[in-house]
């Protein structure tokens, strides 16, 4: 038995998010689905990361144990062959058999990107989230600081999560501008549910005015989710990395 670790980039535009449904195709589905026809064997890929209908990434990590013989590095060109051209396996090796994409993860990068401009997009419109009102950029890069360190998100996470604590550690938030592009970067040990998106959507409260920067702390200190902002578009995410030991 080995235990293989993938590195995967996709475009989540059509696909439901990374974990197997009944009523709908995801990515693990499909993953899955190309390994199995290149075994033979019932496999399950593990993932790093729940990740919502039309997020993206370019650095996911999923592990699944098989008895092939395929090399582990021929893995990626493998599956790659299997599957379509809005999912790629970047690479592919062997692993200790106790590593576990999602258990052995001691963090993550998120990015969220906004595009500000009066036009909308024609080429990136599935990959940011398209804001017509200029924002502060400059404040907005102010308030990420207010997100480091070890708090309670509460106020940062959607209904319908069922995790034991909401304390995050967040080691790093900031703000680029790339021309039109206001892009949001943020990594921790973890993540709740719509986290990043809330912070986001928080962000451009605070590029509208309508909030401080410094109101970040107390929105953090409240708990409570109606004080955030609201929950930003999925297509602006991307998972970046998953760092691990």
């Amino acid at each position: 038995m080995r235990n293989i670790k993938l590195i995967i980039e996709y475009d989540g535009t059509n696909y439901a998010g990374w974990q197997r449904q009944n009523n709908a195709v995801t990515i693990q589905q499909k993953v899955e689905e190309s390994i199995v026809s290149l075994t033979g064997e019932k496999i399950a890929v593990i993932g790093s990361s729940r990740t919502d209908a039309g997020v993206h990434a370019r650095g996911f990590c999923a592990n699944f144990f098989t008895n092939s013989t395929i090399p582990p590095h021929k893995f990626k060109d493998a599956i790659n062959s299997k599957l379509s051209e809005d999912i790629v396996i970047i690479d592919s090796e062997e692993v200790s058999l106790n590593f576990h994409a999602r258990y052995s993860s001691t963090g993550k990068r998120y990015s969220y990107t906004i595009l500000n401009r009066e036009q909308p997009p024609a080429i990136d419109r599935r990959y940011v989230y398209y804001y017509k009102k200029l924002l502060d950029y400059e404040s907005m890069k102010n308030a990420c600081k207010y997100f480091i360190g070890t708090h309670d998100f509460s106020a940062f996470k959607s209904t319908g999560s069922s995790v034991k604590t909401s304390i995050r550690t967040i080691n790093g938030a900031d703000l680029i501008k790339a021309g039109d592009k206001i892009i949001f970067y943020v990594e921790g040990d973890g993540f709740l549910y719509n986290m990043v998106r809330i912070m986001a959507g928080t962000l451009i409260n605070v590029g509208t005015g309508e909030i401080t920067p410094s109101r970040i702390s107390d929105i953090i200190n409240s708990k409570d989710r109606t004080k955030a902002g609201k929950t930003a578009p999925a297509k602006g995410l991307c998972l970046e990395v998953v760092y691990y030991n």
